[in-house]
């Protein structure tokens, strides 16, 4: 999930839950509300530990191979 789809969960829900007075028969819209701010909650922060776990590394091309090395690595 990324961040955009993230917050929109977090502002639908929030709508749900804080905005909306009507009633439907069978369906609690201020629970659907919390239980999409609480899904958007944790698939901002999934995204946040994969983006700050993600290895960096660069490309580099030679005639005939292709490489690809950490920026630090000092093999290179």
């Amino acid at each position: 999930m990324t961040f955009g789809a993230s917050f929109l969960l977090i502002a639908v829900g929030a709508i749900l839950k804080f905005a909306v007075t009507d009633n439907v028969n069978g369906i609690d819209l201020g629970m659907v509300g919390v239980i999409l701010m609480i899904v958007g909650a944790a698939g901002l922060l999934l995204s946040l530990i994969l983006m700050t776990t993600r290895r960096r590394t660069d490309v580099i091309t030679r005639p005939g191979r292709t490489t690809y090395v950490e920026p630090n690595d000092p093999q290179v």
